[in-house]
């Protein structure tokens, strides 16, 4: 068996664990990046500790901001947490 053979069967073993997959550096690799919004991430920053009402792209929540980090907050309510990412925050009410 030549090394054209062997590469063929090596090749033809790999491909039999995923039969109906296509080979995956063929496949165009998506990547999703959200914005940080630092105007966002201040104004929360400014609420630690307050109550605030939040309409998300989900619905609204209203809690205790507990803390802040770049891409999320955490609110808390009747000792539950709630982390919300800034990106589907609509609006900000301090209650």
């Amino acid at each position: 068996m030549n090394n054209y053979q062997a590469n063929q069967m090596h090749h033809m073993a790999n491909m039999s664990y995923m039969p109906n997959m296509p080979h995956m550096h063929h496949m165009p690799q998506s990547i999703v990046v959200n914005p940080v919004d630092h105007c966002v991430v201040e104004t929360l920053m400014s609420l630690v500790g307050k109550v605030v009402i939040l309409e998300t792209t989900r619905g609204r929540l209203d809690g205790c901001v507990v803390e802040v980090k770049q891409d999320h907050v955490i609110l808390e309510e009747r000792h539950r947490k709630f982390f919300v990412r800034i990106a589907e925050i609509v609006w900000i009410m301090p209650d």
